[in-house]
């Protein structure tokens, strides 16, 4: 039996986590990505027919995204992996809705990335099949950085296995995009399914993810600035903030009372300045701080802000305390009540904290009031 070739990494036990590639590249469009999620499953990258290692003759013309299903299947079965997690990237965000639209045993969780429910009907894509049949890959890949990348960003990978992509397997993925449309099946799926669009894809620009968010019950859009069609490799931290809060409960839980306390406005702010170096401690901020103390239901989130304002006035952190000054107001708290926890870390942690924390939280309110906006610091 003839398997699609594939990537797994990750420990054996953990949650299995399934990527699916792009038209015209392989499992390495995951390159930036799969690393820091294999932390916590085991992940599994795999490529089309035709595709990095993949033999071409899995796939014939004609074929439909519903086969390249049943390959994944095969090869989740040879793995003995019976239920996993799904995201993938334009025809392997595909894939992943017809699976969790047919086979919804199977999927856990979903993520579509750079994706749709239609690829603009069968004519385009049979004029592409129909010129790659006959003059191979080698033109597009000589066209694929404006199609696949914001600005002067490039892969050169990526073009490498686009050029090198076999021209009859290729084609037969373009017969299945062209076949594909499951646009009155969204409401059937029940998973939780998170889409992730580039703002600046051309290919599948944020409307189609859109539609698909509106017709999926409960399914949560992220638009990525900076970002065309192939996002993971172009914006693999911010993919990466967006896949884990999605994937695991407790980051995505904290992810959500971040949002609450501190405001989406930030919230999009922090995740667009993330970084590769600071992803983790992002990550752990999540977790930890949000995930686990914030939504503890010990304390009321009134008396946790208090206690947070003087523990930031006490030391110092005078950027800190602005931030969760205005988080404070966001919560309830007046700037009476403020005021008197201050007045408490004066008695307790000297004068001059207090005289600090409050020329902080006096410029915040009296901002606020003039502007009524939000001008967060830091990343936390």
């Amino acid at each position: 039996m003839t398997l699609l070739a594939h990537l797994v990494e990750g420990p054996a036990a953990a949650p299995p986590l399934l990527l699916g590639p792009s038209l015209g590249t392989s499992y390495a469009l995951w390159d930036a990505v799969a690393p820091e999620l294999s932390a916590t499953h085991r992940v599994i990258r795999w490529d089309l027919p035709g595709h990095g290692g993949s033999a071409p003759e899995l796939i014939g013309a004609g074929a439909r995204v519903g086969d390249l299903a049943e390959l994944v299947l095969t090869l989740a079965d040879a793995l003995g992996v019976e239920r996993f997690a799904w995201a993938g990237v334009s025809l392997g965000g595909a894939v992943g809705l017809h699976l969790a639209v047919h086979h919804p045993e199977r999927v856990t969780s979903l993520a579509a990335v750079c994706s749709s429910a239609h690829f603009g009907g069968a004519r385009p894509w049979e004029e592409r099949a129909a010129l790659v049949r006959r003059e191979g890959t080698a033109g597009l890949a000589d066209h694929a950085d404006s199609r696949w990348f914001a600005g002067d960003f490039t892969v050169p990978r990526l073009v490498r296995d686009l050029r090198a992509a076999d021209p009859g397997a290729y084609a037969a993925c373009c017969d299945a995009l062209g076949a594909f449309d499951l646009r009155s099946r969204l409401g059937d799926i029940r998973v939780p399914t998170l889409l992730i669009a580039g703002r600046e894809d051309p290919a599948t620009p944020p409307a189609h993810l859109r539609e698909i968010a509106d017709a999926v019950p409960d399914a949560t859009l992220v638009e990525l600035p900076g970002a065309s069609h192939l996002a993971p490799a172009q914006r693999p931290e911010a993919v990466l903030t967006a896949l884990r809060a999605h994937f695991d409960g407790l980051a995505g839980r904290g992810t959500a009372v971040r949002r609450e306390v501190l405001g989406d406005a930030y919230v999009d702010r922090a995740q667009a300045r993330q970084t590769p170096f600071t992803a983790r401690f992002q990550d752990f901020i999540s977790r930890y701080a949000w995930g686990e103390i914030w939504t503890d239901p010990t304390l009321s989130r009134r008396e946790r802000s208090l206690i947070t304002l003087t523990a930031l006035a006490a030391h110092g952190h005078q950027d800190e305390l602005a931030l969760h000054v205005r988080a404070a107001r966001r919560g309830g708290l007046t700037p009476d009540e403020i005021g008197a926890a201050l007045l408490q870390t004066a008695v307790y942690c000297g004068v001059p904290t207090a005289n600090s924390a409050f020329t902080t939280a006096q410029r915040v309110l009296a901002e606020d009031d003039q502007a009524g906006g939000e001008q967060h610091p830091t990343d936390r």
